[in-house]
């Protein structure tokens, strides 16, 4: 069994490696994007390719309105990125971290199925 010198120094180990309470804050704050179905489901669609809002509604079965609130969110959380063609704006996953966080998460949830 660890002496208490040892238990001591082990937690302040733990504490000096943890990022601070501002990033916890933030990485608890990106999980909640991928908390929502909806915006899970929108970041699905993204994984296989570009898409425009009119197209992402039709494939999740929402209203253009509704994705596009959808949009603003994840483009404020930096998820996802829209590019200008025209008079429409093609939306895709913001980079490829984005793409790994999605891919890990899958196969997580589908690790005993």
């Amino acid at each position: 069994m660890e002496n208490e010198k040892d238990i001591t120094d082990t937690i302040e180990e733990i504490r000096d490696r943890l990022p601070s309470d501002d990033v916890i804050r933030e990485l608890a704050d990106l999980f909640k994007m991928f908390g929502d179905p909806t915006r899970a489901k929108i970041l699905g669609c993204l994984q296989i390719r570009d898409l425009y809002v009119g197209e992402l509604a039709e494939t999740v079965g929402m209203s253009v309105s509704a994705v596009s609130h959808q949009l603003r969110i994840l483009r404020a959380a930096k998820l996802v990125k829209g590019t200008k063609e025209g008079k429409e704006v093609k939306y895709s996953l913001d980079d490829d971290h984005v793409t790994k966080i999605m891919e890990y998460g899958l196969t997580h949830v589908n690790e005993d199925k």
